[in-house]
C-alpha cells in the first residue's frame, strides 16, 4: 500500500535544522509496515534531535522507539493487525524511525507485543523501560535478592532511573533513589524509593577506589564519577548495572573493589541485545516487571509539533520520567 503522513525529520545537521513534514511511506524501506500508534522520547533521541550527532544520514526519521499495527509484511512472521514493538538497532538513528505515523522495519528487528501491555504501555516503558528491566535481571543473575541490602538507583528521576526505582520496589527491594533535582522527594517515594540522596553526595571527587560498603547492587544510567563512587562503594559480592553516559564517558577505578569486594560492573547494551533476551524482557515488562506506574504522574505525552522543546528539555536534564508521542 502507499500511503502519505507526517513525520518529525533531522533535515539537515550543518546547521541542525527540524521540522514536522508530509511523507509517502513509498519513501521507507524494510520489511515490515507499521501504523504506529506511539513513540517514546529518549537521551538519544535528544541527541540526534538536537545536535545531530549519532545521525548516520539526513533527512532522517529520528525515534529509536515504537509501538504500532502491522499494516503489510513480507516476513511471514508477521501478518496484517499484529501488535508489535520495535526498539534499538539502527532505528532513529541509521533507519527511519519511530517518530512519525508510518514506519517499515526489518523484520528481526520486530518484537510480538506481549499479553499484559497495552501499545501505549509499551511506549511508556520503550527503550528505558527495557533499559530499566534489563539491568534488573542482570543484578539478579549475579545474585542480587532483597535479603542482601539496600539497592541504589542513580540519575532516578529519569525515565530509566524511574522504572528502575518502581520495578526494583514492587519486587520487595529496599531502594535508594539518587536524583539532582531536590523538589523530586514525593514523587521518587511514590514510586516505591525508602530512600532519597542528592546526587552531589554520589558523586566520587577524590578519586577513591574504596569507600565504606553500603549498596547490595545499584542501578546506574549516569556513568562518570558517579559509576566511580557507585565501584567505591558496593557491599562484597554486590554488582552495579551501568547503562548510560548522561554523567560523563570517563571512569578512573583500581582493581583494588574488584579483588578485593569480588565486585562486578555489569554493561547493559539494549541496542544489540538477542532477540531471544529481548522478548524474554518484554515479557517480564509484561508480567512480574511491569510497573505500577504507566498511567500515573511519571508520564507525559506530547505531539510531533512539540519534539523539539522536549529535546531541549531532556538534555537539560528537565524531563522527569517518560514522555511519549501519540500519533493522529
Amino acid at each position: 500500500m502507499t500511503a502519505a503522513f507526517k513525520a518529525f525529520v533531522l533535515q539537515s545537521t550543518d546547521p541542525v535544522k527540524t521540522g514536522v513534514e508530509e511523507w509517502s511511506t513509498d519513501q521507507l524501506d524494510g520489511d515490515v509496515l507499521i501504523k504506529v500508534s506511539y513513540s517514546s522520547v529518549n537521551y538519544k533521541d535528544g541527541i540526534v534531535g538536537r545536535t545531530g550527532n549519532i545521525s548516520e544520514f539526513t533527512p532522517l526519521i529520528p525515534g529509536i522507539d515504537l509501538a504500532g499495527v502491522v499494516v503489510e509484511s513480507n516476513d511471514q512472521q508477521f501478518k496484517e493487525g499484529d501488535e508489535v514493538i520495535v526498539t534499538s538497532y539502527r532505528l532513529g538513528t541509521g533507519h527511519h524511525g519511530g517518530f512519525s505515523e508510518y514506519a517499515k522495519v526489518p523484520a528481526e528487528w520486530v518484537v510480538p507485543k506481549p499479553d499484559g501491555l497495552s501499545l501505549k504501555e509499551a511506549m511508556v516503558l520503550g527503550t528505558a523501560g527495557f533499559t530499566a528491566a534489563l539491568s534488573v535481571e542482570q543484578l539478579e543473575k549475579n545474585g542480587l535478592n532483597p535479603k542482601q541490602g539496600p539497592v541504589l538507583v542513580a540519575g532516578a528521576s529519569g525515565g530509566v532511573g524511574s522504572l528502575a526505582v518502581n520495578m526494583l520496589a514492587n519486587l520487595g527491594y529496599d531502594v535508594a533513589a539518587s536524583t539532582g533535582k531536590k523538589n523530586e522527594e514525593d514523587y521518587l517515594k511514590k514510586l516505591g524509593a525508602k530512600e532519597v540522596l542528592d546526587r552531589d553526595d554520589l558523586v566520587d571527587h577524590e578519586n577513591k577506589s574504596t569507600r565504606s560498603s553500603k549498596w547490595a547492587g545499584a542501578v546506574d544510567p549516569v556513568g562518570g564519577k558517579t559509576t566511580q563512587y557507585i565501584l567505591s562503594t558496593l557491599s562484597y559480592g554486590a554488582s552495579v548495572a551501568t547503562s548510560g553516559l548522561a554523567g560523563g564517558v570517563d571512569v578512573s577505578t583500581q582493581v583494588f573493589p574488584f579483588i578485593g569486594r569480588g565486585i562486578n560492573w555489569l554493561g547493559i547494551d539494549s541496542v544489540r541485545c538477542p532477540m531471544d533476551i529481548r522478548k524474554n524482557i518484554w515479557n517480564r515488562l509484561a508480567t512480574d516487571l511491569k510497573p505500577t506506574c504507566l498511567e500515573d504522574e511519571v508520564v507525559i505525552e506530547v505531539k510531533l509539533e512539540e519534539l523539539d522543546q522536549v529535546f531541549k528539555d531532556i538534555l537539560e536534564g528537565k524531563v522527569r520520567g517518560r514522555t511519549i508521542v501519540k500519533m493522529g
